[in-house]
């Protein structure tokens, strides 16, 4: 019986309880059955004959059963047999569909769900199974980003890590043939005045390099994570850009800003204060004397400008690359150590803003604009 499916088994259990039950009740009806004595008898005043007796009916009641009772019994046979089998359908078909549906829920189908038209505790069942089986795939799908996105950010930091490698690897080569040909005294080195100096601003640029490569690798990390508060937006950015406001000015260029309203916001305010003094030294570096750069708000959008000389648009997709810089400026001198752009990139992901940066037409140049979710007017 324990090697039965539930259908049989079911139906066996069913039909031998009410085969139980029908021939305990037939048993009982035999067994019970009282004995009965019919008396006859009539009293003075009916005529002259008199007759007084007794009849027993008892073999007659006895005989009778024993005739009805088995087509009885055969009877109520058939009806177990027929009510066993629609009551063992009726119970076990929704379970049999549910380990159906179950068997391709284990093989992943995502499109296996169990009926639940049922309103008893079969019914609740099913329900259960399909949300547990969804919050199964929801999970299963979450994982699969999370561990497409730990790949992504392995190979990132792998790449990363090249191109540093990559980056530094030229400098040190320098540093290190230039103060060997000091020691040796080969040739114009034997001038050590002068090439002491150019070794220290070698060192220098070593040092901002592994500066910037420090930052990016910490830029996003959840042990320097910044909890949002509630900040005064523009008076965030007076405080930004008040310094690369004297830096252009003193080479000449014009710094605007516009912050008229009054703003709050939530934001990481040390995060997001990194990001735009990234923005705005890229774009006071690469902004001619004479030119303009300009700072203000746009409906819940921040926007920097620079007028200058367009980013072509092949170079436009490799800007937020590590140590990527354009054509134009692969001089280090110019073009910084191409981290900038990189670690705002990282800057504005871990903060959940979404940005662009793209060409302008009038006048030439650069428009930086960081869309600020959350931003609203103070009354």
């Amino acid at each position: 019986m324990k090697r039965l499916k539930i259908y049989p088994k079911t139906f066996f259990y069913t039909l031998g309880l009410m085969l139980f039950i029908v021939l305990t009740a037939h048993m009982l009806l035999y067994v019970l059955t009282p004995k009965v004595i019919f008396d006859i008898s009539s009293g003075p005043g009916s005529g002259d004959l008199t007759l007084t007796g007794e009849v027993n009916l008892s073999p007659y009641i006895t005989q009778m059963l024993q005739r009805v009772l088995p087509i009885s019994l055969l009877c109520c046979v058939v009806v177990s047999v027929i009510c066993s089998l629609l009551f063992s359908r009726q119970i076990t078909v929704p379970v049999t569909q549910i380990s159906a549906v179950t068997e391709r829920m284990a093989h992943m189908d995502k499109t296996a769900a169990c009926e639940t038209r049922a309103k008893d505790e079969i019914g609740a069942l099913a329900r259960n199974i399909n949300g547990l089986y969804q919050t199964l795939l929801s999970a299963i799908e979450n994982l699969e980003m999370e561990k497409q996105r730990v790949r992504e950010a392995e190979r990132s930091k792998v790449d990363f890590m090249r191109a540093a490698s990559h980056e530094l690897k030229t400098p040190l080569t320098a540093l290190n043939a230039t103060l060997e040909n000091m020691i040796l005294g080969i040739g114009k080195y034997q001038d050590v005045e002068t090439y002491l100096p150019v070794c220290k601003e070698m060192a220098e640029q070593l040092s901002d390099m592994i500066q910037g490569i420090l930052e990016a690798s910490r830029a996003g990390a959840p042990q320097n994570s910044e909890a949002p508060v509630p900040i005064d937006l523009p008076e965030l950015l007076f405080t930004v850009c008040e310094p690369y406001k004297q830096i252009a000015e003193a080479r000449g260029i014009v710094f605007c800003t516009d912050f008229s309203g009054s703003f709050t916001v939530r934001l990481p305010p040390k995060l997001f204060s990194k990001a735009l003094s990234n923005i705005l030294a890229n774009a006071v570096a690469y902004t001619s004397p004479g030119k303009t750069v300009s700072v203000y708000f746009k409906g819940p959008a921040l926007i920097i400008e620079n007028a200058c000389t367009p980013i072509p648009a092949e170079a436009l997709p490799h800007l937020f690359e590590p140590f990527y810089r354009p054509d134009y400026a692969r001089n280090r001198d110019d073009g910084g150590n191409g981290l900038g752009l990189y670690i705002t990139d990282m800057l504005l992901g871990a903060m959940g803003l979404s940005y662009s940066f793209l060409p302008m037409e009038q006048p030439d140049g650069m428009r930086f604009v960081i869309y600020i979710s959350g931003l609203s007017k103070a009354l």
